[in-house]
């Protein structure tokens, strides 16, 4: 370990992931050092209209940008390398990550156009990193995806241990066994501080094998008739190994549909990761081609997203798979909070076309397990490690809490585990911790190509666009006198149906007529006074006869 400075301090902090799921990025500092851990972003909430995605603002990173040494991935799902794009074009620094996730980064970068300017790093489970002050090694965690890692930070002040994504699964479809021993020996050197993931902290018990998904689908696939569809993340690679398995196993043939699973297939098979039987994939044109119980189709969607390969082929608006009454449909996954709504509506509409779906509570043990452990896994990941301080990270506030109370459960003082949100920073020094303040931290929204610039205020407009509409008001004023040229002319979108509100709208005309005539006489001329108090007078009245409020928009010219 290298040399401890009496006056530095050991910084953990959180741009995102604690407190909700996704874009998750955790920072540990010591002194001059900095060292980011993943760099994802999430889907936007319901409000957030017109939103893409969202990622992590790194201000903070930004104005320490002379300190950051490089950016650890875990694993390569979308939460954990999707913000790295954006991240990159503001904060180049080396990214250091295994073979699998650095394929699917370096997909990512390509399409971005950073591909030449990111220094990459290769690094296995055995890797050393040197990153200033701070060394970092590694050990091998079950997930959904291959090569995923736990990272061990050790600075001066202690070690740190950051889980990543895990689950204890003693039957891997890819036969990479988690390293209980190596984290053991972690542990038996004495950690200071543990950063665990939380996703399933309310699950008792233990997360099923993912092997066990395998027997499922083969039994389903020998009992189905016809074509079997089966939606599932594009990054969940082993689930997509066990569905390759099974249509082997029963002599089908498998298309690909959905642009991110056909960059995963094509990734993860030329990698090695993937083993595709020679010339089971086909294209997608062929599918009507071959006999109905001799073909798979392999389908984003899982989530219900809406212009995903699935909920297009639910809506009958697929360019080259449409949905046979029949067919049986596999959703191998579980809904994000907040996605069971555009789920449901897929299942709905999937049903209508006469498939067989195969979903939800009912079928979860069968045809989906979570990537991430449950309780007694949570529990063993804190004894192996034995930290002095715990964190739980990777999660909403009531996963973070049960996770909590788990920590408690298996012997770690109350005091000593810490329940963050996001820029929350906890200060290390001499073996003691303490929450110390905030650091900028909170959303970026991006919208086409925009980042960062939609805002609250742009939002708030949105949010009541869409709710009462807007009224456009378009005056022309002579500049000699200050008399109404023409207008007003009031346009009217998203608020009434103008030709069955003309009533409506001529007694909006005189009123922005009358306070216009009454600013004049009072010799008001100033745009903004004119503007606002024609926008309260229309306003005002619009409510008292609709009860809505529309935005209004007051256009005065002057000629």
């Amino acid at each position: 370990m290298s040399k401890k400075n009496t006056t530095d301090k050991l910084l953990i902090y959180a741009l995102g992931g604690v407190g909700e799921i996704g874009k998750n990025m955790y920072v540990v500092q010591y002194g001059n050092d900095i060292v980011v851990v993943d760099a994802g972003l999430k889907f936007p909430e319901e409000e957030m209209l017109g939103i893409d995605v969202v990622i992590p603002d790194i201000t903070h990173l930004l104005d320490n940008r002379e300190k950051v040494r490089g950016i650890l991935v875990t694993h390569g799902h979308e939460d954990h390398i999707g913000g790295l794009p954006y991240v990159l074009k503001q904060l180049n620094v080396p990214i250091y990550a295994t073979r699998l996730t650095t394929g699917l980064i370096e997909n990512k970068l390509k399409e971005a156009g950073l591909l030449g300017d990111t220094k990459r790093i290769l690094i296995t489970a055995d890797s050393e990193v040197q990153m200033g002050s701070i060394k970092a090694t590694f050990f091998r965690t079950n997930h959904s995806i291959p090569d995923s890692v736990g990272v061990c930070l050790e600075t001066p002040e202690g070690i740190v241990v950051h889980t990543g994504d895990f689950k204890f699964d003693h039957t891997p479809v890819n036969d990479q066994y988690a390293d209980l021993q190596r984290m053991a020996e972690i542990g038996k050197r004495g950690v200071l501080a543990l950063l665990s993931d939380s996703t399933n902290a309310e699950r008792p018990g233990f997360t099923p094998s993912e092997s066990n998904i395998g027997k499922e689908f083969e039994e389903i696939f020998r009992r189905a008739k016809q074509r079997v569809v089966v939606a599932t993340f594009a990054s969940n690679v082993h689930r997509i190994q066990q569905v390759i398995n099974a249509a082997a196993e029963t002599r089908r043939k498998m298309a690909v549909v959905g642009r991110s699973m056909v960059n995963v297939v094509t990734i993860a098979s030329e990698m090695g990761y993937l083993e595709v039987p020679e010339g089971m994939i086909i294209e997608p044109e062929e599918v009507n081609k071959l006999p109905a119980d001799r073909v798979v189709i392999l389908s984003t969607g899982s989530q219900g997203e809406p212009m995903s390969a699935l909920s297009r082929m639910a809506r009958s608006t697929h360019r080259k798979v449409d949905i046979l009454a029949g067919d049986t449909v596999i959703i191998s996954a579980t809904p994000i909070p907040g996605n069971e709504k555009y789920v449901g509506r897929t299942v709905d509409e999937l049903m209508r076309l006469g498939a067989h779906v195969i979903y939800g509570p009912g079928s979860v043990s069968g045809v989906h397990v979570s990537g991430h452990g449950s309780q007694e896994e949570l529990k063993l990941m804190l004894n192996l490690i034995r930290p002095q301080y715990f964190i739980p990270i990777h999660g909403e506030y009531r996963m973070l809490r049960h996770h909590a109370n788990l920590g408690e459960s298996v012997g770690i003082e109350r005091e000593n585990i810490f329940l963050c949100d996001i820029g929350d920073v906890v200060e290390f020094q001499n073996g003691t911790a303490r929450k110390a303040g905030k650091i900028p931290s909170g959303n970026v929204l991006i919208d086409g190509l925009g980042v960062g610039d939609v805002g609250n205020i742009v939002l708030r407009d949105r949010k009541l666009l869409s709710q009462d509409g807007i009224l456009v008001v378009v005056v022309t004023l002579s500049k000699q006198d200050g008399t109404i040229l023409s207008g007003p002319d009031i346009i009217s979108r998203g608020f009434v149906y103008v030709r069955e509100s003309e009533g409506l709208l001529e007694e909006a005309n005189r009123i922005v007529t009358g306070t216009l005539h009454k600013l004049m006489s009072d010799n008001v001329n100033e745009w903004a006074s004119l503007k606002t108090n024609v926008k309260d007078a229309l306003g005002r009245f619009l409510y008292e006869q609709t009860r809505r409020r529309p935005m209004i928009l007051p256009i005065i010219m002057e000629v």
